[in-house]
């Protein structure tokens, strides 16, 4: 097994560049989305979210997802307590997923967007999808219709542009047009062929980050 780190930050359009992996039959573990699975309604992880936060429910019993990222965004103390309860949760289900890929032949995805901010060992590459900071800022307020000044906190909680691109093995630039990704995406997909394959254990959180 192949386990690539992939990373980006938001507005990066790291998902672009995933979707286009799962499509060359790359095996994706995407950290946002096990979060969201962790926080379904009736969870023992939203439970421990309501006790932390307190009233972060809509009426159908869900998370409120947007008023949390306001509690959140620009109040390290808030931030802090969130990822306290979910990051542990979301590493355990990361790690049985590795597992269950560990004595293939599958290449396989760690989409996170945290991955510099919390490294992982064992990787067998790291690659970071790149824009300029603005370039992404003003995608995610078009596209994903979010405030800019939310845009920017967010962004703010994240490793710096210089600090992913001190990290990466291979970066891909997303600051051009569809064909350019995809071209970029293939000579990526070639370049996994050569590196070694993870080891056992790998994917767990690197001890200084612990």
């Amino acid at each position: 097994m192949k386990l690539i780190g992939l990373t980006g930050a938001i507005g990066s359009g790291k998902s672009s560049v995933s979707a286009l992996f799962a499509r060359k039959g790359a095996i994706i573990i995407d950290g946002d989305g096990i979060a969201k699975q962790l926080q379904q309604k009736g969870s023992p992880t939203l439970q421990n979210l309501v006790d932390e936060f307190g009233d972060i429910l809509l009426e159908s019993g869900e998370l409120d997802r947007a008023k949390v990222a306001q509690m959140v965004f620009g109040d390290a103390d808030m931030l802090k307590r969130l990822n306290a309860i979910m990051h542990p949760a979301i590493g355990v289900e990361i790690l049985r997923q590795i597992e269950l890929n560990m004595a293939t032949d599958n290449v396989v995805v760690l989409d996170m967007p945290l991955l510099v901010e919390n490294p992982r060992d064992g990787m067998s590459g790291l690659v970071v999808v790149d824009v300029d900071p603005e370039v992404a800022i003003s995608r995610l307020v078009q596209f994903r219709n979010m405030n800019e000044e939310d845009a920017r906190r967010r962004m703010a909680n994240q490793a710096s542009r210089e600090d992913r691109l001190k990290v990466a093995d291979r970066v891909i630039d997303n600051s051009g047009k569809p064909e350019d990704l995809t071209a970029q995406v293939d000579d990526v997909w070639d370049w996994f062929a050569t590196l070694p394959n993870a080891q056992q254990g790998a994917g767990t959180l690197t001890q200084k980050s612990k």
